[in-house]
């Protein structure tokens, strides 16, 4: 063993591994960064009108409020599903399961429900419960009194 020569000091040795670390430390902050924009972002959709007019039905104005875009599959009235195989109440805009009514962030969107899905006319004096449904699976209610 040649013990004349040395290798670097113990100053210069811990001053690189701290500036390693540093580099690192970096590298997972900024990675951590993206992750997090990726994953906080959420649907929340607000029903800011619903109400009754004669020969149309009941009109929703629903808004998107969240920091995602997001898609409304169906619609229910009382616990019963609109959107089946066949259009049982008559939504306008259209929505299938297969081609859900997107509502970009900020945009507000207006759905009207013709009839409820027994088929019957809008009972007077009832209160019916709407409830706006999303493809991830989230429920937005409203109680809407048929004057």
């Amino acid at each position: 063993m040649n013990r004349g020569k040395s290798g670097i000091s113990p100053v210069m040795a811990t001053v690189i591994l701290v500036a390693i670390a540093i580099v690192i430390a970096i590298a997972v902050a900024f990675w951590a960064t993206g992750l997090v924009g990726v994953f906080t972002r959420f649907e929340k959709l607000e029903i800011t009108s619903a109400y009754y007019v004669s020969d149309t039905g009941v009109v929703l104005t629903v808004r998107n409020t969240g920091s995602a875009d997001t898609s409304i599959d169906n619609i229910f009235v009382n616990g019963m599903p609109c959107v089946t195989d066949g259009d049982q109440c008559g939504i306008d805009p259209q929505l299938a399961p297969q081609n859900p009514l997107t509502v970009a962030i900020g945009d507000t969107k207006q759905i009207t429900v013709g009839k409820p899905p027994s088929g019957d006319d809008w009972a007077h004096g009832v209160t019916y419960e709407i409830v706006v449904h999303t493809s991830s699976g989230k429920s937005y209610p409203v109680a809407v009194l048929i004057p």
